[in-house]
């Protein structure tokens, strides 16, 4: 088994307060809205905080998956959010798990900067190119979606 570690950084013109409120608290409604191919997003397990599973649906070439989301910790002071992926079809078999812990500081012109450490726990020694790129992708994808969303609805 092998952990693969990397870091990246967004901004964004939003609030760090309202970013964080519609990623974390309103994410299970609003993602579902921004992200095409994610159906729903479910509470399996937990009431919101730390221990909290989600089931993570979504339809990708015409077949349903998932994965299982799990909130490790929440920190509104702060705007800390760390959380694994854990299970699911929608991992890849190559991974046991993905640790995601992420951070919202101010940035310029009252808007945020979003900080991510991301570990890949493999079940191998290897962690395939793919894997990582797309692990970014969608993470990036998904800051900037739901950035979208607050700058679209500027009453939200």
């Amino acid at each position: 088994m092998g952990v693969f570690a990397f870091e990246d950084e967004n901004t964004s013109p939003v609030a760090p307060a309202k970013l964080f409120k519609a990623l974390t608290k309103d994410g299970d409604v609003i993602i579902p809205k921004v992200i095409e191919p994610i159906q729903s997003v479910e509470t399996v397990e937990g009431n919101g905080g730390p221990g909290t599973v989600k089931k993570i649906i979504a339809v990708k070439d015409g077949k349903e998956g998932y994965v299982l989301h799990k909130i490790d910790a929440i920190d509104e002071a702060n705007l800390t959010y760390d959380y694994s992926i854990v299970g699911g079809v929608g991992l890849d078999e190559s991974l046991e798990k993905i640790t995601i812990e992420s951070k919202l500081l101010p940035g310029p012109d009252g808007g945020s900067i979003g900080k991510i450490k991301v570990k890949f726990h493999t079940k191998g020694d290897v962690l395939p190119d793919h894997v990582r790129e797309e692990a970014k992708f969608r993470g990036v994808g998904l800051f900037k979606a739901v950035e979208g969303y607050i700058l679209a609805n500027p009453d939200y």
